[in-house]
């Protein structure tokens, strides 16, 4: 039913146990999106792996679905709310296309936008399921700079992961790209954040026009 589900679906179980990489930046996150919502809030999270961050900003909004495309992943993040007795996450199989339609307060996509071979497609559907004045938040791996050391992995190393399949698609997205795509699904980017060090991920956010 999805290309890249597969990929997922062997990787939940060593997704689910590796601890999060930059733990301070992704407090930061979370701390920023709470700031935004509101109790009654209804947000669609778009790739949500296992769940980790749906149950972390639950208690600060009225409802999340969380959606992803591996039925593996989902299942871990099934067990995480149940453990945690979070009640206002909705774990769904999806992808932004099919999605439930909403339109929802916010919608989130972190570490998702660059393993999508159609991304403009997907800040369509995105922007659809937006709420007009709604929030879309996404944190999103960018090209770094020609010649850096992650630049050469993602050139050398990455295709030779990825043909022998240990590596999903890859978009190689540029910062300026990145906002130039969200802007023409019809949004107006209100704030970005580039991650501090030598993370290149890039966070956006971005509120629906009309």
């Amino acid at each position: 039913m999805y290309k890249s589900a597969k990929f997922w679906d062997r990787a939940a179980d060593k997704y689910a146990a590796s601890p999060i990489r930059n733990r301070d930046a992704y407090e930061a996150t979370l701390d920023l999106v709470r700031q935004l919502l509101t109790p009654d809030d209804t947000v669609l999270e778009l790739g949500c792996g296992t769940g980790t961050t749906a149950i972390a900003l639950a208690p600060s909004l009225g409802r999340i679905i969380a959606t992803d495309v591996s039925d593996g992943m989902l299942a871990k993040g099934r067990e995480k709310a149940r453990d945690a007795a979070t009640s206002n996450v909705e774990f769904l199989q999806s992808d932004a296309a099919d999605a439930p339609e909403g339109p929802f307060d916010m919608v989130l996509a972190f570490n998702l936008l660059h393993l999508l071979e159609d991304v403009d497609s997907a800040l369509a559907e995105i922007a659809k399921r937006t709420k007009p004045g709604g929030l879309f938040i996404s944190k999103t791996f960018c090209m770094p700079a020609p010649s850096t050391m992650i630049w050469w992995i993602i050139q050398l190393g990455l295709p030779l992961a990825q043909a022998i399949g240990k590596a999903p698609y890859f978009a190689k997205i540029s910062p300026a790209d990145l906002d130039a795509a969200i802007t023409r699904a019809g949004f107006t980017i209100i704030e970005t954040q580039n991650a501090p060090g030598k993370d290149p991920r890039r966070t956006v956010i971005a509120r629906k026009t009309n």
